[in-house]
C-alpha cells in the first residue's frame, strides 16, 4: 500500500463528505475570527481540539484509509473508533457552538437554520433520540448492528449500504457526545450530570464484552475480508483479535474519559457558587461564552 501523496486522495469521491468537512472548518474559523476580534478568547485547545476531530473524520472517509478498512478488519474497526468515539469527542469536548453560530451569516442563521432548528419535523425526532436512556440504547445497538455477522458480511459488500453504515456511526457519535459533553449546563435546565455519568457507564460493559468475545475467540466470525482480499499477509483470527482489541479497550478507555471530564464540571460547577462567581472575575463569563448552544 502506498502511504504517499496518492494515499491522501479520496478512494471513492464523495462530494457530501468533502462539503461538510470544509463548510464546518470555514464557518468554525469565521467564527474564531470574529470572536477574536470583539475581544472574546477560544482556548488554544479547543480550536486544535475541533480542527482534529474534522479532520479526523475526513481522513478515514475521504482518504485511501477507507479503502484499506474494507481489506483489514482491525482497520475497519479503528474507523469506526474514529467516527463514533474519537472525532465526535473531540468536536464536542471543544463546546464550539458559540464558535460556530458567530460564524454563521447572521440573515441565513435568522431566516433558515433557526427555523429549521424549531420546526416540529427537527424538533420533535431530535428531542425522541436525545432522550439518555435512548441515546444510551442507539449508541451501543449501532455497534452490535454493524458488528453482527450477516449484516457486517453485506454492509461490506453493498456500497449504499455500506455508506448508511458510516453515516450512522458518525452522525449518532456527535448526537451522543454532543448530549454527554456539550447540551446544555443542568442549571439551565440540560440534562442533569449525574445521568450523563449513568448512561456513559451504562454503555461501557456491552463495548466490553463485544470487544472482548472478538479479541478471544478462536472462531473466525468476518469471512468478508477473505472476499474483499486483505492487505497483508496476517490470519484471519489475528485480525479479528487486533479489532476486538481496538472495540474493547480504546473505546472503553474512551467512555471512562468521557465520565472523568463530566465529574469534573460537575464538581467545578457544584464548586462554584454566585458569590464566588463574581469574586473569580471576568474569566468565568468568558469561559461561559465558549459553551455550546
Amino acid at each position: 500500500m502506498n502511504f504517499g501523496p496518492y494515499f491522501l486522495l479520496p478512494y471513492e469521491f464523495t462530494p457530501t463528505v468533502l462539503v461538510l468537512c470544509v463548510l464546518a472548518i470555514a464557518v468554525y474559523l469565521r467564527g474564531w475570527l470574529r470572536r477574536r476580534r470583539a475581544g472574546i478568547k477560544t482556548g488554544g485547545w479547543r480550536v486544535t481540539a475541533f480542527l482534529l476531530g474534522v479532520v479526523l473524520m475526513y481522513v478515514v472517509l475521504q482518504t485511501h484509509y477507507d479503502y484499506m478498512g474494507q481489506h483489514m478488519f482491525f482497520l475497519h474497526r479503528l474507523q469506526h473508533l474514529i467516527l463514533h468515539h474519537m472525532a465526535p469527542f473531540l468536536i464536542m469536548i471543544a463546546m464550539p457552538g458559540a464558535v460556530l453560530v458567530a460564524g454563521v451569516p447572521e440573515r441565513l442563521r435568522v431566516r433558515f437554520l433557526r427555523p429549521l432548528a424549531h420546526s416540529p419535523a427537527v424538533r420533535i425526532p431530535y428531542r425522541a433520540i436525545q432522550q439518555p436512556i435512548v441515546a444510551g440504547v442507539l449508541f451501543v445497538g449501532l455497534i452490535y448492528l454493524w458488528l453482527w455477522p450477516g449484516i457486517h458480511f453485506y454492509a461490506m459488500l453493498n456500497v449504499p449500504l455500506y455508506n448508511v453504515m458510516n453515516w450512522s456511526m458518525a452522525v449518532d457519535g456527535l448526537l451522543f457526545w454532543y448530549l454527554m459533553l456539550c447540551s446544555t449546563r443542568p442549571a439551565a435546565g440540560g440534562l442533569h450530570y449525574g445521568w450523563r455519568i449513568l448512561v456513559l457507564g451504562a454503555t461501557i460493559v456491552p463495548q466490553i464484552v463485544i470487544g472482548a468475545y472478538l479479541a478471544l475467540t478462536r472462531v473466525e466470525v468476518y469471512h468478508v475480508y477473505a472476499v474483499c482480499g486483505r492487505l497483508w499477509p496476517i490470519s484471519p483470527i489475528t485480525d479479528q483479535h487486533i479489532g476486538g482489541l481496538i472495540t474493547w479497550i480504546p473505546a472503553a478507555m474512551m467512555t471512562v474519559i468521557g465520565m472523568l471530564v463530566v465529574l469534573g464540571r460537575w464538581i467545578r460547577e457544584e464548586g462554584i457558587g454566585p458569590d464566588r462567581a463574581r469574586a473569580a472575575g471576568p474569566n468565568v463569563g468568558k469561559e461561559d461564552s465558549n459553551a455550546c448552544v
